[in-house]
């Protein structure tokens, strides 16, 4: 019995060390340092320097209230609207749900994970894009990735937190999830981030990224292999085990339309609440460049599509 989703509008790095010799970096350290710090750049810009620079616009007729497009590579620029501006990111989010699962010392993208049923009645109780899992079933953890990136799935994204937050409760369990989801954005130098959920449901309040931080984020997740692989699947099929010792067949597609209608895209991420709007992050190789964008908040769901061809085009 296989299991189609759709995404459905809810209610609602390493340290550098110093080496020393005589009192003063070696030449061969000096030349490290900067290196990495010129690498690095577009993850903590200066303060007062990058946010005050001018920067292209994005093309007339971009919808969202947010958006901005920046290379891989350095993390420029290359144009935007707001974006340094708080917004709620919707199901964005789990980017960073995925990267802090991905980051797990010791991580057995292999091991299962038995679906409790309290993953379903959440998703049910906040009318949430789901991944269908059915309870007493028991899914890998790299299946569950898939679940939570594709159908978007509150339901994978609850399963996640859960297994891996730390606690002796499942409250305790997915709040000390989401402080690590914060303790990542802060390591990063994601500034004006908070994360109040695992899947992005939380109030405004607590739950808010701008433009220029969620490209941010979006293009350190795309340095990992197995993130990558999973965003830019269009639709894909996995065995369950259920309870009684039998196979259950998973069917889901990815909500990201970009894929496969957009020469070159290769993911990332969609979100859509009340509060959010319709949101969009996406990435595209060409000509062995990759660029990332990020619309927050588009008139609808088909126009963060357009907003994103747009910005594209213009990139061109």
């Amino acid at each position: 019995m296989g299991c189609v989703t759709r995404q459905r509008t809810p209610r609602c790095g390493g340290r550098v060390r110093r080496v020393m010799r005589s009192g003063a970096f070696s030449s061969w350290a000096r030349t490290l340092a900067v290196g990495l710090v010129a690498t690095s750049a577009f993850l903590a810009p200066a303060p007062g320097v990058a946010e005050t620079a001018p920067i292209p616009r994005v093309p007339a007729g971009v919808t969202a209230a947010g958006a901005i497009l920046i290379d891989q590579a350095d993390g420029s620029v290359l144009m935007g609207r707001a974006i340094y501006t708080e917004r709620p990111m919707a199901s964005t989010t789990k980017i960073m749900t995925a990267v802090v699962v991905l980051e797990t010392p010791g991580l057995d993208l292999d091991a299962r994970i038995p679906v409790k049923s309290v993953y379903h009645r959440y998703a049910v109780w906040k009318d949430a894009s789901t991944a269908h899992l059915h309870t007493g079933d028991s899914l890998t953890v790299r299946q569950l990735l898939y679940g939570l990136l594709l159908p978007s799935g509150s339901d994978a994204a609850y399963a996640l937190a859960d297994r891996f937050g730390h606690g002796s409760t499942r409250t305790a369990r997915t709040a000390e999830f989401i402080s690590r989801m914060n303790a990542k954005a802060a390591e990063l130098g994601l500034s004006r981030t908070q994360f109040g959920s695992f899947d992005g449901l939380a109030p405004t309040s607590t739950n808010h990224i701008t433009p220029r931080s969620l490209a941010r984020l979006a293009s350190y997740a795309l340095g990992n292999e197995q993130f990558a692989a999973i965003v830019r699947t269009r639709t894909t099929s996995v065995p369950g085990w259920t309870a009684s010792g039998g196979r259950r067949i998973y069917t889901w597609e990815n909500t990201n339309q970009l894929l496969g209608r957009y020469w070159g895209v290769i993911g990332v991420k969609t979100g859509t609440t009340t509060p959010a709007g319709a949101c969009l992050v996406f990435a595209i190789t060409r000509g062995g460049r990759t660029l990332v964008g990020v619309v927050l908040h588009s008139a609808s769901g088909d126009a963060r599509y357009r907003d994103a061809r747009l910005i594209l085009d213009a990139a061109r």
